[in-house]
């Protein structure tokens, strides 16, 4: 497959070309320059959100190309997708806009399909607005572009090897520092995610078959629990974190802030049903596989400590999402003062 991907070297995008390159798809990457592409790919730079910023398909090189499919992972204003997508119909046979299960209107209810209902979205709007709203903008820019051509993977928890958001890389280097580890409760938990690998080999093989819509593109419900997915962190580590499991009533009474200072943590209720919860019935009869959380050879937990540690323990942080996690000195604190989970 001839595949251009926009913005493809960080993270979700990186994916998607390493596992293109993985396929042997001829693959072409659209960015700014910040970070440098894989090898192997045809790289044509510049910024979509300034004037002239997508000459690289006009002029020079890029002008003669074109593409069996395209992926964008953008999470900004919605115009940029239309921008990009109108200039592309004529060039690309298919395209994919990596979109979001948030863009269903919260809450969201357990084993909710594709067909929910959906947040206010303007495919004409330059201002984000808010993450939900610019994804559902961004769907309505890529179809009126190209259609029933348009193919939108909505995943909804990401982790994996690259993460720039914060969630795993945050437990792995909390379980590194060793000693009594806040867990957070019930430990069997169920959670919905996605290795950012097993999103970008679902979406290229459903744009090579010709798939278009919606699709919800994560775990199937229970895929792995809280204690599982602490468990993998700790052993991948070394083993000198001591999880003490809290209940999660106590948390949120104490103040805790679900999601953001114990990433991927939501106690059960609206929050959880709408995260994790979700209906991916229609995906997985489309192909889709999720790799274990652990104990497998390409588990997701692992694979991320080894990036990590190959950075030097310290992940990249996206600039525009806030740092995750909890201070030690609030950790103890809690420790301190929180009765364990029965």
């Amino acid at each position: 497959m001839r595949l251009l991907v926009l913005g493809g070297t960080e993270f979700v995008g990186r994916a998607f070309l390493e596992e293109a390159l993985r396929r042997g798809d001829e693959v072409t990457v659209f960015h700014r320059g910040r970070h440098p592409a894989p090898s192997g790919v045809t790289a044509l730079h510049g910024d979509r959100t300034e004037p002239d910023g997508l000459a690289a398909f006009t002029e020079g090189a890029g002008a003669g190309l074109t593409w069996d499919a395209v992926v964008d992972t953008w999470t900004g204003a919605p115009a940029e997708v239309g921008l990009a997508a109108r200039l592309l119909a004529g060039r690309a046979e298919r395209f994919a806009y990596v979109s979001s299960r948030s863009v269903h209107r919260y809450p969201a209810a357990p084993g909710l399909d594709e067909n929910g209902p959906l947040v206010e979205g303007r495919a004409d709007d330059t201002d984000s607005g808010g993450y939900e709203r610019a994804k559902r903008g961004g769907e309505l820019a890529a179809l009126a572009a190209f259609g029933d051509r348009t193919l939108l993977p909505r995943p909804g928890l990401v982790i994996g090897p690259g993460e720039n958001v914060g969630r795993l890389p945050w437990w792995l280097g909390r379980a590194a520092r060793g000693g009594p580890m806040l867990a957070p409760g019930p430990a069997d938990l169920p959670l919905q995610y996605i290795d950012a690998r097993d999103l970008a080999l679902w979406t290229l093989d459903a744009l090579g078959r010709g798939l278009g819509g919606p699709y919800n593109v994560v775990s199937p419900r229970g895929h792995t629990t809280m204690s599982e997915l602490l468990e993998a962190v700790v052993r991948v580590t070394g083993g000198v974190a001591e999880p003490r499991w809290t209940d999660p009533k106590a948390l949120v009474d104490a103040g805790v802030e679900p999601w953001m200072e114990l990433p991927v943590w939501t106690p059960p209720g609206e929050l959880h049903d709408t995260l994790h919860c979700g209906d991916v019935s229609r995906a997985l009869a489309e192909g889709l596989r999720c790799r274990p959380v652990a104990e497998t050879v390409a588990e997701t937990v692992a694979d991320t400590w080894e990036w990590l540690c190959a950075l030097g323990g310290q992940a990249p942080q996206r600039p525009d999402r806030p740092p995750l996690g909890m201070a030690a000195e609030r950790e103890a604190e809690l420790l301190a003062r929180l009765p364990a989970a029965h």
